[in-house]
């Protein structure tokens, strides 16, 4: 149980910080560095990216950290690391509404750009180029912050967690250790004697 509760919590910090990282990378790095960039450029590379990006590799983290992190509720529930619940819950919740962002939004944006077809057949590119990066650039800083929340609160479950699974640990070695009567430990009772003296 521990180590399933363990391994679990593990696997959805590192699925959560790959989408956050992921998201965060177009909002300072990615969407930045297009920004100058010509019509045709933005929108044969932004309709290259979102070919490439529905990929395995992706889509597991992305839609896989929320059977996780579900699951990571559920055992905390049940098993060690109660202190860590809110937090679990508050990650989850922060995952979905970032989730729901991404298919309610930034998806259609994407399904929009590809229905203009390709840049050299497009008659104005920035009239295209204009009704999709204003908001599309908007709706992945909103998701890229609610990741990155989702995925410090599931860090700082973690760390609860294994303070919790400690001071569990640590109760359970001293209540097995634990001395019967006169302080004497299991195994160390006083021998008696016929010529001891009484008190």
């Amino acid at each position: 149980m521990k180590t399933t509760q363990t391994g679990t919590l593990l696997a959805a910090v590192i699925a959560s910080g790959l989408m956050a990282g992921l998201f965060a990378a177009f909002a300072y790095s990615v969407m930045p560095g297009l920004r100058g960039t010509s019509d045709h450029t933005f929108v044969a590379t932004m309709q290259g990216i979102n070919k490439a990006i529905l990929n395995p590799v992706f889509m597991l983290p992305f839609v896989g950290t929320i059977p996780l992190i579900a699951l990571t509720v559920f055992l905390a529930r049940r098993g060690h690391g109660r202190p860590a619940l809110p937090w679990l819950v508050a990650a989850l919740v922060l995952y979905l509404v970032a989730f729901a962002v991404t298919v309610a939004a930034n998806v259609p944006l994407n399904d929009q750009l590809e229905r203009a077809g390709a840049p050299d057949s497009i008659g104005d590119l920035a009239a295209v180029r204009e009704r999709f990066e204003a908001a599309w650039v908007a709706w992945n800083i909103v998701r890229a912050l609610l990741h990155t929340a989702a995925f410090a609160c599931l860090a700082w479950a973690l760390v609860l967690y294994g303070a919790d699974r400690v001071r569990t640990d640590r109760a359970a070695a001293s209540t097995s250790g634990s001395s019967p009567a006169y302080g004497y430990g299991a195994g160390h009772e006083r021998p008696f004697t016929a010529g001891a003296r009484s008190t």
